[in-house]
C-alpha cells in the first residue's frame, strides 16, 4: 500500500514537472525539468521491482541526456532570453562561400 502511495505521489510529481517543462520560457528549467521527470521515473522503476531499468533510465535519461542538453545550451550562441531579431542583422560567417 506505502509503495502503490509512493508510485502515485511520483507520477503526479512527473505530471506537473512535464507540464512546468513545456509551459516555462527559460530553456535552462526546461532542461532541469525534464532531467527532474526523467529521475522520477526510474525512483517508479525501482520501486516496480526493475532496478536494472532504473539504473538505465537514471544513466542514460536523467543523466546523459540532461549533460548533452546543457552542453548545447553553452555552445549555442543563442541567449535564453535574446530576442531572435537582434541577431538577424548580424550576418554569418562563412555561408554562402563568402568569407
Amino acid at each position: 500500500m506505502a509503495i502503490d502511495i509512493a508510485i502515485l505521489a511520483t507520477g503526479v510529481f512527473m505530471v506537473i514537472a512535464g507540464i512546468a517543462a513545456i509551459a516555462t520560457k527559460s530553456l535552462l528549467v526546461s532542461i532541469i525539468l525534464s532531467g527532474g521527470v526523467s529521475l522520477a521515473a526510474s525512483v517508479v522503476f525501482l520501486l516496480m521491482g526493475a532496478p536494472d531499468v532504473a539504473m538505465t533510465e537514471a544513466a542514460i535519461g536523467s543523466g546523459l541526456t540532461t549533460v548533452v542538453f546543457l552542453y548545447a545550451l553553452a555552445r549555442s550562441k543563442q541567449a535564453d532570453d535574446e530576442d531572435s531579431s537582434e541577431r538577424a542583422d548580424t550576418p554569418a560567417a562563412g555561408i554562402g562561400g563568402a568569407s
